[in-house]
């Protein structure tokens, strides 16, 4: 009789509530009752209010017990766990679970279903059919085929991606690389960071398509430093895929060369932008460069780069092994395929979503994160990060696509969504966007660098109401030379959220100054 498989995740969301404890007290308690077990350390399914989540291989599927705590282990024994018994902690089969089952997981299919460093397993659930594919494809058959299925940047920008390629391959040189940008440090983003610790081989994957795209035969990914998990779950993934030969001198035995390293950021925000990431990549002070010219033609090292987003490339290995139109089946509008929203904030169940582009932030939020964890009404949404919009309840019926959050003047970003209810006060978070922009700026340029710091200034004297009107005036003002003359994204969207506060808000900038208390 084979042992039973118990998969107890090893993601860092995980880990921070105590799942080491729980695997080490299955263990034991397995050893103590002389049950056969095979413990595997899978990623999260992205359900973190019900973490640690203890999942059991039974023959009608993988059942669920959470939240589990050291404490609860003995009991789900008695119960018969590990046959999927019934307990208080029991959610039954995953994949009928709600949560899982409205879901279009293409991104994350793999992601808490398998062992992260198998690449038996990978294999098993569809892993590198899409590399087999590329290498009997030409680099143009690939691009094409990336352009095909409307990918676009996930990173923010939600440029085609198909374009970025093409620009790289049209490049004549002898040596270009590929660029991952796992610098994730939007605020209630966990999107790569989910994927590394769950499903590294699909990026391996991914970037060793796009070198065969391009033409190039180096990679880099460059993961956060606030992620040591991630990068040494990266690190063993790619010398394994080494191991193995997917990876090296001669791609899965093609005579076609990629190989790829992974580095750790350099703890700054703005190397989340591309330039200020090759920057740091180089070994220099991540500054933004200006543009042109282009990554594409002149990037890593002076030459012809691709700089994807990590869910950008995690997303091209399922569109070469099924098919770009099956991809492109998803999604509405020029927004199509999935993404992987992240929901954050006050919310009673945070997590990871991948949806199909037009759902709504309502059905987000409401449907899948239950309303807010205080049980107060919903009042502000940010969408896209620190820098994004904040969205007031009556636009929570937007489309999430690119487009539709564009028109009403607010952006996807990286998919993540921060949920604040009616206690919030706005004028304090306009601060903190100008705030978190002085602190994060690489100061290169003046619009962001003095902008942000007077931004503080000025927002604290609206609060304190000093010439309330004239300093809204000087805010306003400031806001457009910050969007307009700013040399990257940092300065330019730092705006948005405080104009954004200001349209929908404006109560929050003219209530009376709080006294102060007598010394």
């Amino acid at each position: 009789m084979s042992p039973v498989r118990v998969f107890v995740p090893a993601d860092a969301a995980a880990l921070s509530v105590g799942a080491q404890a729980v695997a080490r007290a299955i263990e034991a308690e397995a050893i103590a009752r002389g049950a056969e077990i095979e413990l595997v350390r899978n990623g999260t399914r992205g359900m973190l209010w019900l973490e640690p989540l203890v999942e059991v291989h039974t023959e009608n599927g993988r059942f669920a017990y959470g939240p589990v705590a050291p404490r609860d282990v003995a009991s789900l024994f008695d119960a018969g766990f590990l046959t999927g018994g019934g307990h208080r902690l029991a959610h039954g089969v995953v994949e009928a679970m709600d949560w899982m089952r409205r879901q279009s997981r293409v991104t994350f299919a793999r992601v808490g279903e398998i062992d992260p460093l198998s690449l038996d397993d990978y294999r098993a659930h569809g892993g590198l059919k899409g590399l087999a594919r590329a290498l009997d494809a030409s680099g143009a058959e690939i691009v094409e085929a990336v352009r095909a299925s409307g990918l676009r940047g996930r990173g923010g920008a939600g440029f085609p991606t198909g374009v970025k390629w093409k620009t790289v391959l049209d490049a004549v040189v002898a040596q270009k690389y590929v660029v991952c940008n796992a610098d994730e440090g939007d605020s209630g983003t966990f999107a790569d960071r989910m994927l590394i610790e769950g499903d590294p081989f699909l990026l391996i994957e991914g970037m060793a398509i796009a070198g065969l795209a391009v033409g190039a035969t180096k990679g880099y990914v460059y993961i956060r430093s606030e992620y040591p998990h991630a990068f040494r779950m990266m690190e063993e993934a790619i010398l394994r895929a080494r191991r193995a030969g997917v990876l090296g001198a001669s791609v899965m035995g093609s005579g076609r060369a990629f190989d790829m390293e992974a580095r750790l950021g350099a703890g700054a925000y703005i190397c989340g932008e591309e330039t200020s990431l090759l920057e740091s990549l180089e070994g220099k002070r991540g500054v933004v460069r200006a543009k042109p010219p282009l990554p594409a033609l002149q990037g890593l090292f002076g030459k012809p780069t691709i700089v994807n987003n990590l869910l950008s490339l995690a997303a091209v290995p399922s569109i070469l092994a099924d098919g770009p139109e099956a991809y492109a089946e998803f999604g509405v509008g020029r927004s199509r395929g999935t993404l992987p929203f992240q929901l954050a904030g006050n919310v009673k169940r945070g997590g990871l979503v991948e949806l199909a582009f037009g759902a709504t932030l309502r059905d987000l939020i409401e449907g899948f994160g239950g309303g807010t964890r205080s049980g107060r009404p919903i009042r502000a949404v940010q969408v896209g990060g620190p820098l994004g919009a904040y969205l007031p309840e009556s636009q929570l019926d937007t489309p999430l696509d690119y487009e539709a959050l564009a028109s009403i003047g607010a952006m996807l970003g990286h998919g993540g969504v921060v949920v604040f209810d009616d206690s919030v006060d706005m004028a304090k978070q306009a601060r903190f966007a100008f705030e978190f922009c002085a602190k994060e700026s690489c100061g290169k340029c003046t619009p962001c660098r003095i902008g942000a710091v007077r931004g503080v200034e000025t927002v604290d004297r609206i609060v304190a109401g000093v010439e309330r009107d004239k300093n809204l005036a000087v805010l306003a003002d400031l806001n457009q030379l910050m969007t307009d003359g700013s040399l990257c994204a940092m300065g330019g969207l730092t705006p948005m959220p405080v104009a954004s506060a200001l349209r929908h808000f404006p109560e929050d900038f003219r209530r009376a100054p709080v006294a102060q208390a007598a010394e």
